[in-house]
């Protein structure tokens, strides 16, 4: 797949830059969101701006997976790389929240194609032992990017304006395009194949379909409201479509005989899983840490760094055990971890220690890391060259899904938790409406908390507090779930072909 003149090495650096270049982005944009809006307006029309990057990139995932099996890994990560400079550029330069939304979009599609492609490219250009390895590097700039990514977001809105959260990516897009337009050398021999066009577009219609029902409703319309209704239903329909034709295709976007593959199965679930219960955790514990002690969300995200350390190390760990046991036993080791830090997560309240909230942080960071370079290796494990685009890519899918799923409806449960329980403690006419104080990130900005009296800001405190560790405690069901995946993925690992094993033993034989 990678001729012998490619440079390895300026090629890792490459596929680094892009992957951490587009996972930070919407985490990064997120933390902009209240200034752009500020400065644009459109309040009514904000939660497109996240939407149109979503859908776009989860859309995109397996049909440039499977494009890049078809004519080559190259080219599509490099269109994708061009997209998405092309759309960070626009971004900067938007005027309204509605064009915004469209270049996001644009950013969206270049996106789909950076991260199942970049995790494929390696797989293509490393041998076995030494794929655990590389993977669990680019799991760590996974994990590293959801902390990375508000702390930038935030520093460079306060001092350069929210235009260079966007523009910050060319440097960095145009040094990845460099390293992988210059050293990375394919040598695919290319086959004619026919594109499932169809199976594209009822497969994009039905992503959009969900994902908007599942971030308008209960937002901008009740949830039996004909508008989310009409999205649901429109969603079940494309879907139902796209499942006949991709039975009958002669090339599908997603094969289904791939979930055949036990290992590759039970790891598309075991991702779904594992991205909707750790999400809430990257989401919440900023918010937990800004009401509870105080201070501005920048800072309480910095606080999210030892959950980034863990993540960092549970992912190295991950990847080099991957030669040494099997994919099921590594992960029924993270959810050793994962799973208490879930637990202790749920624990929290307003008396807990700085140091014990780290320690649950480090805990569960650990424990979700070795998934991000685990379950892309299980996932591939199975599959040749001409197979590995589409199913890192529906790999990649699948994890997205289950964080894009996580948010909505964990966030509804936090929301309806932190409103009942407003409605409860103010229901004795304290003047304080509780239907006002629905939004804690509104509610818990240091310049708000100064004007709450102390025993109201106290209650208020406890509420949220309860509010986000009893979500932590629901999203453990997930967490639990997962378990049963990992159970069902058998008894396979990276096996290491016995013509590179016996030179080693000879050479020790030497000495």
């Amino acid at each position: 797949m990678i001729a012998k003149e490619s440079n390895v090495n300026v090629v890792v650096a490459g596929l680094l830059l892009g992957l951490l270049m587009a996972s930070m982005d919407n985490t990064i944009v997120a933390t902009a969101m209240g200034t752009i809006v500020g400065q644009l307006g459109g309040l009514d029309k904000f939660v497109w701006v996240t939407s149109a990057y979503m859908v776009a990139t989860m859309a995109g995932m397996p049909i440039f997976g499977k494009l890049s099996d078809m004519y080559g890994r190259k080219r599509f990560y490099v269109f994708g790389l061009v997209l998405f400079l092309l759309g960070s550029i626009l971004c900067g330069t938007a005027g309204s929240i509605v064009e915004l939304s469209i270049y996001r979009a644009i950013q969206g599609i270049g996106g789909g194609a950076l991260m199942p492609i970049a995790f494929t490219i390696i797989f293509d250009v490393f041998p076995p032992e030494k794929r655990g390895k590389m993977t669990g590097l680019f799991g760590a700039v996974f994990g590293t990017s959801s902390v990375v990514g508000p702390l930038l977001g935030a520093y460079i809105t306060e001092y350069f304006g929210w235009h260079w959260v966007f523009y910050i990516n060319v440097p960095i897009g145009l040094l990845s395009l460099w390293f992988i337009s210059a050293y990375y050398k394919e040598s695919l021999e290319h086959r004619k194949q026919s594109i499932d066009w169809w199976g594209a577009i009822t497969l994009v219609g039905a992503v959009v379909s969900l994902m908007f029902a599942l971030e308008l409703g209960g937002n901008q319309f009740a949830w039996d409201s004909a508008v989310i209704l009409g999205l649901f239903a429109a969603f079940a329909a494309l879907f139902a479509v796209f499942l006949y034709v991709e039975k009958r295709a002669a090339e599908p976007i997603i094969s289904f005989s791939m979930f055949k593959q036990r290992l590759f199965a039970a790891s598309n679930v075991v991702s779904l899983l594992y991205g909707a219960s750790f999400i809430i955790t990257t989401v919440y514990i900023p918010i937990f840490i800004q009401g509870v002690f105080g201070g501005s969300a920048s800072n309480s995200g910095l606080l999210l760094t030892p959950m980034m350390l863990g993540s960092v190390l549970g992912s190295q760990t991950g990847g080099m055990l991957t030669t040494k046991t099997s994919f099921r036993n590594i992960m029924l080791l993270s959810a050793a971890f994962f799973l208490p830090g879930m637990f202790l997560l749920g624990t929290l309240t307003p008396e807990v220690s700085r140091g014990l909230v780290t320690v649950y942080m480090v805990l569960t960071g650990f424990g979700v890391g070795f998934s991000f370079s685990v379950l892309g290796m299980a996932a591939i494990h199975n599959f040749d060259m001409r197979q590995r685009g589409s199913a890192s890519s529906t790999n990649s899918f699948f994890r997205s899904l289950g964080m894009t799923l996580g948010v909505s409806v964990f966030g509804i449960v936090q929301r309806n938790l932190f409103q009942s329980g407003m409605e409860e403690v103010f229901a004795g006419g304290s003047g304080i409406p509780a239907g006002g104080l629905v939004d804690p990130q509104a509610v818990l900005t240091p310049e708000t908390r100064a004007s709450i009296p102390a025993p109201v800001l106290e209650q208020i405190t406890e509420v949220l507090s309860s509010s986000i560790a009893q979500t932590f405690m629901w999203a453990l069901i997930p967490a639990c779930l997962a378990v049963v995946g990992i159970l069902l993925m058998g008894g396979e690992r990276v096996k290491i072909p016995a013509a590179q094993v016996r030179p080693k033993t000879a050479e020790r034989e030497r000495v």
